[in-house]
Protein backbone atom coordinates (compact mmCIF):
# COMPACT_ATOMS: atom_id res chain seq x y z
CA UNK A 1 0.00 0.00 0.00
CA UNK A 2 1.38 3.50 -1.03
CA UNK A 3 2.59 5.77 1.73
CA UNK A 4 0.13 8.90 2.28
CA UNK A 5 2.63 11.10 1.02
CA UNK A 6 3.66 8.62 -1.73
CA UNK A 7 2.79 9.46 -5.26
CA UNK A 8 0.98 6.92 -6.70
CA UNK A 9 3.70 5.02 -9.50
CA UNK A 10 2.95 5.68 -13.29
CA UNK A 11 2.87 3.06 -16.00
CA UNK A 12 6.10 2.64 -17.80
CA UNK A 13 5.46 3.98 -21.33
CA UNK A 14 6.06 1.39 -24.06
CA UNK A 15 8.65 1.95 -26.26
CA UNK A 16 8.45 3.29 -30.11
CA UNK A 17 8.43 0.77 -32.84
CA UNK A 18 12.58 0.42 -34.00
CA UNK A 19 12.22 1.72 -37.64
CA UNK A 20 13.77 -0.32 -40.08
CA UNK A 21 14.19 1.48 -43.73
CA UNK A 22 14.92 -0.68 -46.53
CA UNK A 23 16.74 1.02 -49.40
CA UNK A 24 16.56 0.24 -53.30
CA UNK A 25 19.50 -2.21 -52.89
CA UNK A 26 17.49 -4.15 -50.66
CA UNK A 27 20.26 -3.05 -47.91
CA UNK A 28 17.99 -2.54 -44.47
CA UNK A 29 19.12 0.09 -42.16
CA UNK A 30 18.41 0.29 -38.29
CA UNK A 31 17.71 3.98 -37.45
CA UNK A 32 18.05 3.12 -33.64
CA UNK A 33 22.20 1.85 -33.71
CA UNK A 34 22.93 3.46 -36.96
CA UNK A 35 23.57 0.82 -38.99
CA UNK A 36 22.64 -2.03 -41.53
CA UNK A 37 21.16 -5.18 -40.30
CA UNK A 38 20.05 -8.60 -42.34
CA UNK A 39 17.11 -10.14 -42.10
CA UNK A 40 18.83 -12.54 -39.54
CA UNK A 41 19.45 -9.95 -37.08
CA UNK A 42 15.23 -8.75 -37.23
CA UNK A 43 14.31 -12.75 -36.84
CA UNK A 44 16.77 -12.16 -33.68
CA UNK A 45 14.94 -8.83 -32.57
CA UNK A 46 11.31 -10.65 -33.35
CA UNK A 47 12.99 -13.43 -30.81
CA UNK A 48 13.86 -11.02 -28.03
CA UNK A 49 10.83 -8.91 -28.39
CA UNK A 50 11.84 -6.00 -29.77
CA UNK A 51 8.95 -3.94 -31.69
CA UNK A 52 10.41 -2.90 -34.95
CA UNK A 53 8.21 -1.04 -38.08
CA UNK A 54 10.47 -1.53 -41.57
CA UNK A 55 9.55 1.43 -44.17
CA UNK A 56 10.75 1.58 -47.74
CA UNK A 57 12.78 4.44 -47.73
CA UNK A 58 12.15 5.90 -51.26
CA UNK A 59 8.20 5.49 -51.08
CA UNK A 60 7.57 6.24 -47.12
CA UNK A 61 5.52 2.91 -47.41
CA UNK A 62 5.22 0.34 -44.75
CA UNK A 63 6.59 -2.98 -45.63
CA UNK A 64 6.47 -4.63 -42.37
CA UNK A 65 4.49 -7.31 -43.76
CA UNK A 66 6.28 -8.12 -46.40
CA UNK A 67 9.75 -8.28 -44.56
CA UNK A 68 8.22 -10.62 -42.23
CA UNK A 69 6.84 -12.92 -44.93
CA UNK A 70 10.69 -12.87 -46.10
CA UNK A 71 11.55 -13.92 -42.70
CA UNK A 72 9.83 -16.99 -42.97
CA UNK A 73 10.65 -17.97 -45.60
CA UNK A 74 14.15 -17.67 -45.07
CA UNK A 75 13.80 -19.62 -41.96
CA UNK A 76 11.93 -22.50 -43.90
CA UNK A 77 14.15 -22.40 -46.25
CA UNK A 78 16.93 -23.38 -43.63
CA UNK A 79 15.01 -26.38 -43.35
CA UNK A 80 12.96 -24.79 -40.08
CA UNK A 81 9.42 -26.12 -41.02
CA UNK A 82 6.64 -24.77 -38.85
CA UNK A 83 3.86 -24.59 -41.38
CA UNK A 84 2.79 -27.61 -42.17
CA UNK A 85 1.74 -28.08 -46.08
CA UNK A 86 -2.01 -28.59 -45.66
CA UNK A 87 -2.18 -25.41 -43.59
CA UNK A 88 0.05 -23.37 -46.37
CA UNK A 89 -2.50 -25.14 -49.03
CA UNK A 90 -5.56 -23.94 -47.01
CA UNK A 91 -4.13 -20.59 -46.31
CA UNK A 92 -3.64 -20.13 -49.51
CA UNK A 93 -7.38 -20.70 -51.16
CA UNK A 94 -8.48 -18.19 -48.80
CA UNK A 95 -7.05 -15.57 -51.19
CA UNK A 96 -9.62 -13.68 -52.80
CA UNK A 97 -12.72 -15.62 -51.16
CA UNK A 98 -15.18 -13.52 -49.31
CA UNK A 99 -14.12 -15.25 -46.20
CA UNK A 100 -10.84 -14.09 -46.33
CA UNK A 101 -11.24 -11.60 -43.82
CA UNK A 102 -12.49 -12.92 -41.16
CA UNK A 103 -9.49 -15.79 -41.55
CA UNK A 104 -6.46 -12.69 -40.26
CA UNK A 105 -8.31 -11.97 -36.62
CA UNK A 106 -9.10 -16.18 -36.15
CA UNK A 107 -5.09 -16.86 -36.77
CA UNK A 108 -4.61 -14.02 -34.42
CA UNK A 109 -6.27 -15.26 -31.79
CA UNK A 110 -5.39 -18.85 -32.13
CA UNK A 111 -1.40 -18.26 -31.90
CA UNK A 112 -2.03 -15.45 -29.40
CA UNK A 113 -3.96 -18.71 -27.41
CA UNK A 114 -0.90 -21.14 -28.07
CA UNK A 115 1.81 -18.48 -27.45
CA UNK A 116 0.11 -17.86 -23.76
CA UNK A 117 0.37 -22.27 -23.59
CA UNK A 118 4.37 -21.93 -24.04
CA UNK A 119 5.40 -21.32 -20.73
CA UNK A 120 3.51 -24.25 -19.48
CA UNK A 121 4.73 -26.33 -22.41
CA UNK A 122 8.49 -25.41 -21.48
CA UNK A 123 8.03 -26.63 -17.94
CA UNK A 124 6.53 -29.99 -19.09
CA UNK A 125 9.78 -30.16 -21.50
CA UNK A 126 12.02 -29.56 -18.13
CA UNK A 127 9.86 -32.17 -16.20
CA UNK A 128 10.87 -34.52 -19.03
CA UNK A 129 13.83 -33.91 -19.25
CA UNK A 130 14.20 -34.47 -15.71
CA UNK A 131 13.06 -38.06 -16.13
CA UNK A 132 9.41 -37.52 -14.91
CA UNK A 133 8.06 -37.99 -18.76
CA UNK A 134 4.73 -36.16 -18.04
CA UNK A 135 3.63 -37.44 -21.75
CA UNK A 136 -0.02 -37.85 -20.58
CA UNK A 137 0.43 -33.53 -20.72
CA UNK A 138 1.73 -33.28 -23.80
CA UNK A 139 -0.75 -35.65 -24.99
CA UNK A 140 -3.90 -33.54 -23.98
CA UNK A 141 -2.28 -30.17 -24.63
CA UNK A 142 -1.50 -31.83 -28.65
CA UNK A 143 -5.53 -32.52 -28.54
CA UNK A 144 -6.08 -29.21 -27.63
CA UNK A 145 -3.90 -27.43 -30.07
CA UNK A 146 -4.50 -29.89 -32.92
CA UNK A 147 -8.61 -29.82 -32.68
CA UNK A 148 -8.18 -25.95 -32.75
CA UNK A 149 -6.90 -25.95 -36.39
CA UNK A 150 -8.53 -28.55 -37.18
CA UNK A 151 -11.96 -26.48 -36.04
CA UNK A 152 -10.44 -23.02 -37.59
CA UNK A 153 -9.56 -25.00 -41.00
CA UNK A 154 -13.21 -26.85 -40.91
CA UNK A 155 -14.90 -23.39 -40.23
CA UNK A 156 -13.90 -21.51 -42.55
CA UNK A 157 -14.96 -23.71 -45.53
CA UNK A 158 -18.08 -25.57 -43.96
CA UNK A 159 -20.00 -25.67 -46.98
CA UNK A 160 -17.70 -27.59 -49.06
CA UNK A 161 -17.83 -31.10 -46.80
CA UNK A 162 -14.46 -29.39 -45.36
CA UNK A 163 -11.09 -28.03 -46.80
CA UNK A 164 -8.54 -30.54 -48.17
CA UNK A 165 -6.30 -32.01 -45.27
CA UNK A 166 -9.24 -30.56 -42.55
CA UNK A 167 -9.42 -33.56 -39.57
CA UNK A 168 -12.05 -35.14 -38.02
CA UNK A 169 -14.92 -31.97 -36.98
CA UNK A 170 -15.27 -31.29 -40.69
CA UNK A 171 -18.08 -29.53 -41.59
CA UNK A 172 -20.66 -31.83 -43.84
CA UNK A 173 -21.77 -30.14 -47.21
CA UNK A 174 -24.58 -27.87 -46.92
CA UNK A 175 -27.67 -28.05 -49.12
CA UNK A 176 -27.49 -27.40 -52.56
CA UNK A 177 -30.43 -24.85 -53.96
CA UNK A 178 -32.43 -26.61 -56.62
CA UNK A 179 -30.94 -23.89 -58.90
CA UNK A 180 -27.50 -24.46 -58.08
CA UNK A 181 -27.17 -20.72 -56.88
CA UNK A 182 -27.71 -19.46 -53.46
CA UNK A 183 -30.00 -16.23 -53.01
CA UNK A 184 -28.18 -12.88 -51.63
CA UNK A 185 -30.52 -13.71 -48.41
CA UNK A 186 -29.04 -17.18 -48.12
CA UNK A 187 -25.59 -16.18 -48.50
CA UNK A 188 -26.09 -13.48 -46.24
CA UNK A 189 -27.53 -15.58 -43.37
CA UNK A 190 -24.63 -18.20 -43.61
CA UNK A 191 -22.01 -15.55 -43.63
CA UNK A 192 -24.01 -14.38 -40.16
CA UNK A 193 -23.87 -17.53 -38.39
CA UNK A 194 -20.27 -17.83 -39.09
CA UNK A 195 -19.41 -14.97 -37.78
CA UNK A 196 -21.05 -16.15 -35.00
CA UNK A 197 -19.12 -19.12 -34.65
CA UNK A 198 -15.97 -16.90 -34.98
CA UNK A 199 -16.97 -15.11 -32.08
CA UNK A 200 -17.93 -18.50 -30.06
CA UNK A 201 -14.45 -20.19 -30.86
CA UNK A 202 -12.66 -16.77 -29.26
CA UNK A 203 -14.67 -16.95 -26.54
CA UNK A 204 -13.94 -20.56 -25.88
CA UNK A 205 -10.15 -20.01 -26.64
CA UNK A 206 -9.88 -17.23 -24.25
CA UNK A 207 -11.62 -19.60 -21.42
CA UNK A 208 -8.87 -22.46 -22.47
CA UNK A 209 -6.07 -19.68 -22.14
CA UNK A 210 -7.54 -18.51 -18.55
CA UNK A 211 -7.82 -22.02 -17.68
CA UNK A 212 -4.22 -22.37 -18.49
CA UNK A 213 -2.85 -19.50 -16.88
Amino acid sequence: MAEPNEKPREAAPQAEPITIKKYANRRLYNTATSSYVTLDHLCQMVKDGKEFVVYDAKTGDDITRTVLTQIIFEEESKGQNLLPISFLRNLISFYGDSLQSLVPGYLDVSMSSFSKNQEQMRSYMTEALNGMFPFARFEDMGRHNMAMFQRAMSMFNPFAGGAPGAGPGAAAPGPKPADGQKSAAQSETELSELRAQVDLMREQLDHLARKKD
